[in-house]
């Protein structure tokens, strides 16, 4: 699903208008990449958490050269499914 399905998915579910739709999935993505910039866990009971996670420095090997090289330490995105999403997602067999 892309965004223009989702949109299209909420705006039919909340019976509202498809910009009205957009404007609400645009800002709800906003929202919680702000909060993540500023370092705030986004928590939405039951769906899941989105937070950052720290990646250490770490030395791999070139692929195309095997030569050793070194991957700088990083601050990732991660989302943590909640327990109800994770329910409805197993039983779906």
């Amino acid at each position: 699903m892309n965004k223009n399905e989702l949109v299209s998915a909420v705006a039919d579910a909340a019976d509202l208008p498809k910009k009205d739709a957009d404007a609400a999935v645009t800002a709800l993505v906003e929202v919680i990449t702000q909060a993540l910039k500023e370092g705030d866990k986004v928590q939405l009971v039951g769906f899941g958490t989105f937070e950052l996670r720290k990646r250490s420095a770490r030395i791999t090997r070139n692929p195309r050269t095997q030569e050793p090289m070194e991957v700088a330490a990083t601050v990732v995105p991660v989302f943590k499914a909640g327990k109800i999403l994770k329910d409805a997602v197993a039983h779906r067999e």
